[in-house]
């Protein structure tokens, strides 16, 4: 059976999968057959619009990135070469193909019992995340339960994350009743949530550090458009130090600024195709709520509910991609420098915008403190892919990937640059009841404190959101109709 569900995969691959889900979840929610058809065709579309954006995109980064590394002579042995090996990865391991048959139940059981008020099957896809995990724990322990249970806390944890931006994320992106909850996204609330207060006492919430206000200030030069195009310069030329007098240098530099401005121009749209795939399950959301409030108006909040998207719906978004795009460099230039560092980030550089939408939301578009989280959590990552990547390369190996010439460990920095994923990794492999134990305790009164206090928290969060100054959040933002 796992091996005729991996086959499956191996045929349909994401762009099917993702739309039939889509489908499946929107005929369950009373959604008609018609709209529930456009919503998955949608769907397909966007993520194969993402797929050829960032697979043409992406080796000219990793080209220039590379040259970078070759002018500083500084060697860093992990290379990232991508979420993609690790998405095959999970699926062609026995330990990760029966999490995403037995996952699917348990994340039904979560949701209907009420430990989670997030419906993950729309976005079932996406648990390739929680199951390289499992799969780089068995590699490590050779224990099939001890690894499969991890991979469920793992998911347990996420689904609290997903739950606590969910109300933010909802209304900076403009879809209602929607949340993200990717284990190899989400992870990014933590910092935004410790930080946020932080940055605040130096009156970083005051600094109008946002697309509106790029463009205001700085005219066409604030335009996302034009803000690719000079980071992509940048790039460029950071790239190009040792032959910058040639002619064919300039030409390359150019040519990637343009593709850069492109990418900063085409993702918002193909972003508004695949945002219209959950038109019709957030308002079968909206419908359901609208009927608990007519019967039960005091409870109506605490029963609100969210369905789980793809990241993709977010990237798009100007703060995210202006963020997330300019953290690419200073990504690169921190791993070169960062003492003990050993991981490189590469090609899942253009995944930085996946990775910060938590931080955009929780912040309102502010895209200084975004960096600014990113910096720190991404280079305590660093050390986590140090880390993990020599067991990651092992596991790759162990199922049939073949590693690039003349790349001895790899690691995918969108996978494992997460600290507190890394963390909990090594509670549970190390086999101590007592480490695991913490972490379990942990996760329950994490648990208790959202499931009683969860209006709240969101209040807090709102609040919280509200201090940054001059930003109601991009009129360029994804909202989706009900139509």
């Amino acid at each position: 059976m796992l091996e005729a569900l991996k086959n499956f995969f191996d045929v349909f691959g994401a762009a099917t999968v993702v739309p039939f889900m889509i489908f499946i979840v929107s005929v369950f929610l009373k959604v008609s057959p018609q709209k529930a058809f456009f919503s998955a065709l949608r769907a397909g579309v966007g993520l194969t619009g993402f797929g050829w954006i960032i697979n043409a995109f992406s080796p000219m980064v990793t080209t220039y990135i590379q040259q970078m590394v070759d002018t500083t002579g500084l060697n860093l042995p992990i290379v990232d070469i991508g979420w993609q090996t690790g998405s095959l990865t999970a699926f062609s391991s026995t330990i990760g193909l029966s999490f995403f048959v037995i996952g699917l139940v348990i994340e039904l059981i979560l949701f209907l019992i009420g430990v989670t008020r997030v419906f993950t099957p729309a976005n079932l896809w996406n648990n390739f995340g929680y199951m390289i995990w499992g799969t780089l724990a068995y590699q490590v322990t050779n224990n099939f339960a001890l690894s499969f249970a991890f991979m469920v806390f793992v998911l347990l944890y996420s689904l609290i994350l997903s739950e606590v931006v969910a109300d933010r994320w909802s209304e900076y992106f403009g879809v209602k009743n929607a949340t993200v909850n990717s284990i190899h996204n989400i992870e990014t609330l933590v910092p935004a949530l410790i930080l946020d207060p932080v940055w605040n006492l130096f009156g970083l919430n005051k600094v109008k550090l946002n697309p509106d206000s790029l463009k205001a200030k700085l005219g066409i030069f604030g335009e996302p458009m034009t803000l690719g195009f000079i980071l992509g310069l940048l790039i460029g030329i950071l790239g190009s130090l040792s032959n910058l007098g040639s002619i064919e240098a300039w030409g390359g530099i150019l040519g990637f600024a343009v593709a850069l401005a492109a990418v900063m121009t085409i993702f918002p749209l193909i972003t508004g195709v695949f945002a219209q795939a959950f038109a019709p399950l957030a308002a079968a959301v909206e419908s359901n709520r609208k009927s608990e409030s007519e019967a039960e108006s005091d409870v109506a909040d605490k029963k609100r509910w969210f369905i789980a998207v793809d990241d993709g719906v977010g990237y798009g978004e100007p703060a995210t991609i202006i963020a997330g795009l300019i953290l690419v460099p200073i990504m690169v230039v921190i791993s070169l420098i960062l003492p003990g560092n050993r991981a490189l980030p590469v090609v899942d550089l253009i995944a930085i915008p996946f990775m910060v939408e938590a931080m955009v939301a929780i912040t309102k578009g502010n895209i200084l403190k975004t960096i600014l989280n990113g910096v720190i959590w991404f280079s305590l990552g660093l050390y986590a892919a140090s880390y993990l990547g020599p067991i990651y390369t092992e596991a790759v190996m162990q199922y049939g990937s073949v590693l690039p010439a003349g790349v001895a460990i790899i690691m995918s920095f969108n996978l494992l640059a997460h600290p507190l994923t890394a963390l909990i990794f090594i509670a549970w492999v190390s086999g101590n009841p007592l480490w695991i134990g913490v972490t379990i305790v942990v996760y329950l009164v994490a648990l208790f404190i959202l499931r009683t206090r969860r209006e709240a928290i969101y209040a807090y969060l709102r609040k919280m959101s509200d201090k940054n100054s001059g930003f109601e959040g991009s009129a360029e933002k994804i909202i989706i109709s009900e139509d």
